[in-house]
């Protein structure tokens, strides 16, 4: 079956074109195929356009997502445009919209101004955020995520050297930058950190650790969480508040203790003039002098223990 599309010159000259619906049948007297019409559009310049819409709807129904896309390049090959490519636009776009209403863009922006760099190390790092939230892959294959698959606001594409060059540039500025972030969330999610919990967990390295170089500052054997403590790791802390909305977050070589982060993070959060804490804790952390230290400045605190080895007050 197929759009069958006929012309007939009058007297006068001029040419009249037709469409109409049809298929070949075998005429077994003829030993040939003819077209046999189905239903007619009537002249061109008559045609509804929308009644052939709607068939083309329906038809396409049925029809696979690649069936559907090799249809359109052909019609559009037809009418002089060729397919060039396509990328996929909307989580990138609801990401950039995120982006913005925190106000990412103006925060990364003013912290890199005086720095010339000849591409925009905002749109890196929102690249590479993007990536991670719609499909993680190393800063190689993000060369091809951004130029082939995905649409990223402003920047059309990526060279995996300048993605190292901007996480580089991050950690410059990263406890300004982390400040900044904590507060423009805080005002738009309206955060109350009345409430604070902390606590550390653990990520080991596939390496083994004759690998590791001997200034290496943070992959240590430590003790593991993951149950690995054949392999180096780092230490992670994340404070998030009552809802589980992250705070601020730290990394510690893999040899620290649990019992020996308690006053840096109480020191940083201080910082941020968090106002009137309680900082909640697990036995991990329940040392006496972790327990003193909290209560400085009239801090608070909530310590988990158990029951049988509960201090006394």
């Amino acid at each position: 079956m197929y759009l069958r599309k006929t012309s007939r010159k009058n007297k006068d000259g001029t040419k009249v074109t037709y469409y109409q619906l049809a298929h070949n049948e075998w005429d077994p007297e003829t030993k040939s195929s003819k077209a046999r019409v189905i239903y007619n559009f009537g002249r061109e310049e008559n045609l509804d356009r929308a009644v052939l819409e709607r068939l083309v709807s329906s038809v396409s129904r049925i029809l696979s997502p690649e069936q559907a896309h090799r249809a359109q390049e052909e019609i559009g090959e037809a009418a002089g445009f060729i397919f060039k490519s396509c990328k996929k636009m909307g989580g990138s776009w609801f990401l950039d919209q995120l982006w913005k209403q925190l106000e990412l863009d103006k925060i990364l922006e003013k912290l890199f101004e005086n720095r010339n760099h000849q591409l925009s190390m905002e749109r890196l790092i929102f690249s590479m955020v993007a990536n991670r939230a719609l499909s993680p892959s190393s800063k190689l294959a993000m060369e091809d995520w951004v130029e082939k698959e995905a649409y990223i606001p402003g920047l059309n594409e990526v060279s995996s050297q300048h993605l190292y060059r901007a996480m580089d540039e991050l950690l410059a500025v990263q406890k300004e930058l982390e400040f900044q972030v904590f507060c423009s969330a805080s005002n738009l999610l309206n955060l109350e950190v009345d409430l604070l919990y902390f606590d550390t967990t653990s990520s080991y390295f596939e390496v083994e650790p004759s690998e590791a170089p001997d200034d290496d500052e943070f992959r240590k054997r430590g003790f593991s969480k993951d149950k690995r403590p054949d392999l180096l790791q780092v230490v992670i802390g994340l404070a998030v508040t009552k809802e589980g909305i992250p705070i601020r977050c730290w990394v510690w070589p893999g040899n620290t203790m649990d019992m020996s982060v308690i006053e840096e993070v109480k020191n940083d959060l201080v910082g941020w003039k968090l106002g009137r804490v309680i900082n909640v804790v697990d036995r991990g952390f329940s040392s006496q002098d972790n327990l003193v230290y909290l209560q400085r400045a009239g801090g608070h605190y909530i310590a988990g223990e158990k029951m049988r080895l509960a201090k006394k007050k």
